[in-house]
């Protein structure tokens, strides 16, 4: 199963500059530890060219490095910053969007328990979805079919969820374009 997270990446990034359309600057979240965290920053990276961005690369693969990375963030200034998809952030999202608030710094997330959390936005694979096509293939294989013989399937449905209580946080307007493409907004 695929969760079509990393390659979201671009369009994140398009999400962002149309919200913070005068960040020149923006800045990158990864783990360099995951394995998908290459593939990752180089869409961004070419992502960000097309759009006339600066794209910096942080990295964390600990509790401790987010203080650091955040600090690097601050120092750029980058404009906007873009967390990578990787199980090991969502894991630490309460830290992660704290530091974002914090340092008020218009953040996009690749899942939407970051915009449940009190991040800004987020745009990401619906993962309850996946989860629920994994149950699937598990009741194929209990049924008798060999996994080897299962195709490999790719979560498609994607979501936009907009925090507006964190945009007010932030004196962001988010522009009608966006709101009415938000699949969700917390208010």
């Amino acid at each position: 199963m695929s969760l079509f997270s990393g390659e979201l990446e671009a369009k994140r990034l398009e999400v962002l500059h149309e919200l913070i359309p005068a960040a020149a600057v923006i800045a990158m979240l990864v783990n360099p530890n995951f394995p998908g965290s290459d593939t990752q920053l180089r869409d961004a990276q070419k992502a960000a060219s097309t759009l006339g961005l600066q794209l910096h690369a942080l990295s964390a693969s600990s509790e401790s490095d987010f203080d650091t990375a955040f600090a690097t963030l601050v120092q750029l200034p980058a404009g906007a910053l873009v967390v990578g998809a990787d199980a090991f952030f969502l894991g630490q999202r309460d830290q992660i969007v704290a530091l974002a608030a914090r340092h008020a710094v218009p953040t996009i997330y690749a899942q939407r328990e970051f915009a449940a959390a009190g991040g800004l936005v987020s745009y990401g694979t619906v993962l309850a979805d996946a989860f629920r096509q994994q149950g699937m293939y598990v009741g194929r294989i209990l049924k008798g079919e060999k996994p080897a013989d299962l195709p490999v399937q790719q979560s498609t449905k994607v979501e936009l969820i907009i925090n507006l209580k964190t945009a007010k946080a932030l004196g962001l307007n988010i522009p009608p374009s966006i709101l009415a493409r938000a699949d969700d907004v917390i208010e």
